[in-house]
Parts: structure tokens; C-alpha cells; sequence
């Protein structure tokens, strides 16, 4: 992992997207990705520690689907770190209530590249959701930016809290005008939705126009970063280059100072400071 520094300056830093992993835990059917090295929570916090980052976010990873026992009783006891994890509609009370003693605080819904994607009105979703927003929990959402003007109602209707993935995974080609794009602006006018200023190497360049339309449309506080380590698939991307991509897209310090830390205390860390690095 790169050495850098904290772009940012001195100020509270949260990376809100990351993962951990073992080569051997159980692959699904079809994964997407399915990685022939570990990287683990000490391997993440090195990374963070070299990034003057203080506090982070660890999402489930598709490749595992369900299997989140890595994830949890990793971060489990550790005030510095949260995490959110994949889970089956039928999931019960207890088990959530297991989990955010942990330190969970969403579910997260995979919900791009599949070959059938769920129904996500049936009693059985509707019941999870409920469950979730009893919990003080949010969806964390990461879906194809298409398919967000007919899933994004659904969650809505829900009244759950949402973060969205990777700016909502907009088609690059198609600017921010597009329909999907434009049904995520809609959607941050609610006062349940966040969203992830992340994956920008997923996207490409245009990453950055979306960026700053979300920032043109709703300003900063609906925004929080996250680096994607440890970018599976993408390789060649380094840490030092998820922050120099958001301090080029958002110039202004005060925005970047809610983006890069502020807006994550106040989503996943509420009364807890941060650690001295």
C-alpha cells in the first residue's frame, strides 16, 4: 500500500468504503471478483494510519454474499471502525441486534451485475426494511445508475435511511442529466440519503462532474468519502489517489473538511471522537 499524506490537512478524516478479506472465505456462485490474497483489518489500518485517516467504514463485499463473520468479528470491540453486511430478507431481530452490539450499522443491497434482480416489494423485503430503520440502521444501496429510478421509490415508501454507492454508479457516457442521476437528486431532497463519494476510479473521469453536480444540487452535507480500498479489480489504484481525486473535485476546504470527516461522525459515529493516531 502507497505511504501518503492526509490531503486534507489536520482534520478528522473518515473513510466511509473499504474492505476486508480472506482468500479462503467461501465464494458465491458467480462472483464478480474473487481475490487470491488476503487483506485484513491490520492491513487496512496501516493504510489509514500512513493517510492520517482516523475512523472507518468496512462494506460487505458481494464476492461472500452472506458470509459476514470476517467482517464482524473483526471490527467487534473496535470504537475506530463500523461496518455494514449483506443479509438474507428473512434475517431475524436477534441477528441484528448480535451485529450492532459489533458495531454494524447498515445492510448493505448488492444490487448490480446480477443475472435476476430481486423483488425487493415482497413482505418478506418490506419486513427486513422495517426491521432495519427499528434498528437505527440504513440501506446501503450499490446499483447500477439505471436502475435507480425504479428502486430508489422503494425505499421511499420504506422511510429507511439510504447510502448510495459510488455516486449511484452512473453510466459515464450518459452525463448528469440522465434519468438515473437526476432520480438520486430527487431522492437527497428527503433527508434519508447519503451518498458515497467513492469509486471514483470505477467511473473514470467523469466521476468528477457528477461529483460536483451532486455538490451544485445539495450541497456538502449529504456527501461523505470513501477510498474503496483495497480497489479489488482495480489494482493499480492507490490510496493517495482517492483523496487527491476529492481535494481536485471540491476545491472549497469547508466542503471537503464535511465530505472527507463530518458528515461520516455524524451517519456512523454520532458521540464518539476520534483516536489519536
Amino acid at each position: 500500500m502507497d505511504q501518503g499524506t492526509n490531503t486534507g490537512g489536520d482534520d478528522l478524516m473518515v473513510d466511509c468504503h473499504a474492505h476486508i478479506f480472506q482468500s479462503s472465505m467461501p465464494l458465491r456462485d458467480k462472483p464478480r471478483h474473487a481475490p487470491t490474497y488476503d487483506y485484513t483489518l491490520a492491513d487496512y489500518a496501516k493504510a489509514l494510519d500512513a493517510h492520517g485517516v482516523h475512523l472507518a467504514v468496512l462494506a460487505a463485499a458481494s464476492p461472500w454474499a452472506d458470509y459476514n463473520d470476517f467482517l464482524v468479528d473483526s471490527i467487534n470491540g473496535n470504537p475506530r471502525f463500523r461496518g455494514t453486511v449483506i443479509l438474507e430478507p428473512t434475517v431475524e431481530r436477534y441477528v441484528l441486534d448480535f451485529m450492532a452490539r459489533a458495531g454494524v450499522v447498515g445492510v448493505r443491497m448488492h444490487m448490480i451485475g446480477l443475472d435476476r434482480m430481486p423483488d425487493i416489494t415482497t413482505f418478506e423485503y418490506r419486513r427486513m426494511f422495517r426491521r432495519i430503520r427499528d434498528q437505527g440502521w440504513h440501506i446501503h444501496l450499490h446499483c447500477a445508475g439505471p436502475d435507480l429510478p425504479d428502486i430508489l421509490p422503494v425505499f421511499e415508501r420504506a422511510g429507511v435511511d439510504l447510502v448510495v454507492d459510488h455516486l449511484g454508479r452512473p453510466d459515464p457516457g450518459l452525463g448528469v442529466n440522465c434519468a438515473g442521476f437526476k432520480a438520486l437528486l430527487r431522492t437527497l431532497e428527503n433527508g434519508r440519503t447519503w451518498v458515497k463519494a467513492s469509486g471514483h476510479g470505477r467511473i473514470g473521469p467523469a466521476a468528477t462532474d457528477y461529483l460536483k453536480a451532486l455538490v451544485r444540487h445539495s450541497g456538502d452535507t449529504r456527501l461523505v468519502w470513501g477510498s474503496d480500498c483495497p480497489f479489488v479489480g482495480e489494482e493499480e489504484m492507490t490510496y493517495q489517489s482517492t483523496l487527491d481525486w476529492l481535494h481536485d473535485a471540491v476545491p472549497d476546504p469547508q466542503s471537503r473538511r464535511r465530505i472527507l470527516g463530518l458528515n461520516a461522525i455524524d451517519l456512523y459515529f454520532k458521540g464518539q471522537t476520534a483516536p489519536a493516531l
